[in-house]
């Protein structure tokens, strides 16, 4: 191994701030989940407001090399869900999608990581683009709206800061 090889590797096998150690990434790794994200902080990078009757409120937050996924979902009154999207003013009307997509077009920022069923693999989905470019540091923001039953339905967000 020459002496400029050692160093590159010394140099990159380090730990950076709130980071897993290059030995325990697998390779290719260049992106973590936050410990630190919470729906409020979430909710702030996404400019979005969570309602008060939202339940079932999740987030998550991954760091990436260039840009980072935010994604956030929660559960609405059905009834309610117009005025929640009218407030993000989004571009254009949200579309309805009948079928499941054959994959998930969005798998560095999985909502299966929150536990939740992802948007993309359902039918009956109205989603759309919110914004891009958005406010402030944010690239993207996409809605996303599926049935849970006869009154409610859960809203996902998910965007790029």
């Amino acid at each position: 191994m020459t002496a400029l090889t050692a160093l590159l590797v010394a140099g990159c096998s380090g730990t950076a701030e709130n980071r897993t150690p290059a030995a325990d990434r697998s390779p290719g790794q260049v992106s973590h989940w936050m410990d630190t994200a919470t729906v409020a902080s979430v909710a702030e990078t996404l400019h979005v407001q969570v309602p008060a009757t939202a339940t079932e409120a999740k987030a998550a937050h991954l760091a990436g090399l260039q840009d980072d996924g935010l994604i956030m979902a929660f559960v609405l009154p059905t009834a309610e869900v117009d005025d929640f999207v009218a407030q993000l003013k989004p571009e254009e009307p949200l579309s309805l999608r009948e079928q499941p997509l054959a994959r998930n077009t969005n798998p560095s920022t999985p909502f299966s990581h929150l536990g939740l069923p992802e948007p993309d693999l359902s039918a009956k989905v109205r989603e759309g683009q919110v914004c891009a470019p958005c406010e402030d540091d944010l690239d993207w923001l996409k809605i996303a709206v599926t049935k849970v039953d006869a009154h409610t339905s859960r809203v996902y967000l998910s965007g790029a800061d």
